[in-house]
């Protein structure tokens, strides 16, 4: 059965988005629109919004159950009513399900969401949490677009799901599952820089010709509600045709919206206790909900000089008999502006203090509160991203950090004009110093929307309507080959990291990996040990690191698994040969071929997702 709809998902880690664009009879499409998805706002009131917030919420036992016009019986609720419950029940909602799918310490299928939920509350994995809210997309796509019509079921379109470009290939490989199990079957994983740059591309129509060309380096500087990304993609002269090459990403950092709102909130709490009135820590989540409001209020150019904060007291039904403040505009500034953006020199870097011995679980957290540190860290760590590049870029091959000619903004908490005028400013002053031109602001942009409606740009470029963006991994892959020494006390034996997947491998390839004869042992458990590096990109497939610097190449979580034995005695060595594969989705796949292969195609394929 064709397909009718491409459809791009944005799962964001604060909001989701849904958009699509009908396909004609010759595969082109007519017009990207966004799809208003129905949501309780209320226990008992259900509305259509083009955002619906990523939490989950699950019902109290004496709570009526959360009905649906799909489902009456309904007991947890997805969208604005689970992010409205999470001020007063807060230990009943899971928020940043795509946060916790990236973790990189915690087996990312076991229920331990929400945090710390009484024994009543139902407790899911973050995979489970995506699949809950991919979920309630494909419902309220049946319920909305299909109508009773299995041709337009969403499990019979093709469906782009964006995911960040940090992503590693377990989290990607999950996500990949949330995705599958929610019933989305012709899936296609994106980068969500990429699609914003698709989404700026559509909304400039023909135009955007003469905004972008050859020898430009657009920066993508996407910061969203709980995270923030770099990237940098390149346009370059191939045969007289313009072409977009994706060629450096930046790592995946916990810092967002949610943070501003917080430091707002703490503000406000000062001011209050300034008073003399007690805050207690159902009220301070209240205090981050109504901050949001003010911080959207007073970063904008038509700003009041100041606006209201209210919180009602615990029982209180009335705002009049809980607690009020006031946060100013100048106050605003001085704590996101100057406290999260400040103007710092090219060489700044994020600082790092000594983490504690013991910890609660949660997520790992940016450290240090600064984007600009954050961006000054990537442009730094990237100078030499376009060395492979054929054609030559504009500015100056040389200098302290990569030199963007022009800035794309993404995210929600980009809206605000002072926070990319700071940006901007910072940028400048960096390239300045090194002798390039300022960069120049790519107009235009949807933050919200935008990279929901690019997934389904990219969806279209592949039926052949536009210009593709080159991407590829995001990163250089290595496994790790223990090599046999004689035992020494206290000291492991030695590794080599082999290559498996180069820097800008293509989706739906294979790497041709020299004829290295490995062992595997089947039939017991064994631990893989894999790599990745954003900055070696002239390694290819099969080269040998013996050894290496940590700023270069990072260890990815290991993967302990027990290859079947089938026939062979268990703890078995196995003479073996690799093959490494990106799939169409984007994921790495690694397959261990025995040199003697039997009648039976006997292999074994390691996936970077598993988890002992």
């Amino acid at each position: 059965m064709a397909a009718r709809f491409v459809v791009g998902i944005d799962l964001g880690t604060t909001h989701t988005a849904l958009s699509m664009a009908r396909l004609g009879a010759d595969g082109a499409g007519v017009s990207i629109d966004v799809l208003a998805v129905p949501q309780l706002v209320t226990s008992a009131t259900v509305e259509a919004r083009p955002l619906v917030p990523s939490c989950v919420y699950f019902a109290a036992d004496a709570e009526a159950t959360l009905a649906l016009p799909w489902d009456k019986a309904r007991r947890f609720a997805v969208g604005e009513y689970a992010r409205a419950r999470a001020v007063e029940s807060p230990a009943r909602v899971v928020s940043s399900a795509k946060s916790w799918l990236s973790h990189p310490s915690l087996d990312r299928r076991a229920p331990v969401l929400p945090l710390g939920a009484p024994d009543d509350v139902e407790k899911i994995s973050p995979v489970e949490a995506s699949f809950r809210i991919l979920d309630h997309l494909s419902e309220a796509w049946d319920h909305v677009v299909a109508k009773g019509d299995p041709a337009l079921r969403l499990s019979e379109q093709e469906v782009v799901l964006t995911v960040p470009a940090s992503f590693d290939a377990g989290a990607r490989e999950l996500t990949a599952e949330a995705a599958t199990a929610a019933g989305l079957e012709h899936l296609t994983l994106l980068e969500e820089p990429q699609a914003a740059l698709y989404a700026w591309i559509d909304a400039r129509g023909d135009a955007w010709r003469t905004e972008v060309r050859a020898g430009d380096v657009i920066l993508v500087v996407d910061v969203g509600g709980g995270t923030t990304d770099f990237s940098a993609i390149a346009a370059v002269d191939r045969d007289g045709a313009l072409e977009l090459a994706r060629v450096a990403v930046g790592d995946h950092i916990l810092l967002g919206g949610d943070n501003m709102d917080l430091a707002l909130a703490h503000a406000a709490r000062a001011k209050l206790e300034a008073q003399g009135k007690e805050v207690d820590a159902w009220q301070m989540v209240a205090l981050c909900h109504a901050c949001r409001s003010a911080k959207e209020a007073l970063l904008a150019d038509d700003a009041p000089a100041s606006f209201p904060i209210a919180v009602a007291a615990r029982g209180s039904k009335l705002l009049g008999g809980g607690l009020r403040a006031e946060l100013s505009r100048d106050e605003v500034t001085r704590t996101l502006v100057d406290g999260f953006f400040p103007l710092v020199g090219a060489s700044a870097r994020p600082a790092a203090r000594p983490r504690g011995g013991l910890s609660a679980l949660g997520l790992p957290y940016a450290q240090d509160a600064a984007v600009t540190r954050h961006l000054a860290a990537f442009l730094a760590a990237q100078k030499d991203a376009l060395t492979k590049l054929e054609a030559p870029p504009r500015a100056p091959a040389s200098g302290t950090v990569l030199h963007p000619t022009a800035v794309l903004f993404n995210g929600g908490v980009l809206k605000a004009p002072a926070l990319r005028r700071r940006i901007v400013e910072s940028l400048d002053a960096w390239l300045a110093a090194d002798g390039a031109p300022p960069v120049r602001a790519l107009l235009g942009a949807d933050m919200d929307l935008g990279v929901a409606r690019g997934a389904v740009g990219y969806g279209l470029v592949r039926h052949g309507r536009g210009l593709r963006i080159r991407g590829g991994t995001a990163r250089a892959y290595y496994v790790g080959i223990e090599s046999p020494a004689p035992a020494v006390p206290g000291v492991e034996p030695p590794v080599t990291a082999l290559c498996i997947a180069p820097f800008g491998m293509e989706e739906g390839t294979e790497a041709e990996l020299p004829p290295h004869e490995l062992c595997v042992v089947v039939g017991e458990k064994v631990r893989f040990r894999f790599f990745g590096s954003s900055v070696r990109r002239s390694d290819v497939a099969g080269n040998e690191l013996a050894r290496w610097a940590k700023e270069d190449v990072q260890e990815l979580p290991p993967i302990e698994v027990e290859l079947p034995a089938e026939g062979r005695t268990e703890g078995a060595v196995v003479p073996v040969r690799l093959r490494a594969r990106v799939t169409e989705v984007g994921t790495l796949s690694l397959e261990a071929v025995p040199v003697e292969p039997r009648a039976d195609g006997e292999r074994w394929k390691i996936e970077l997702s598993v988890r002992g």
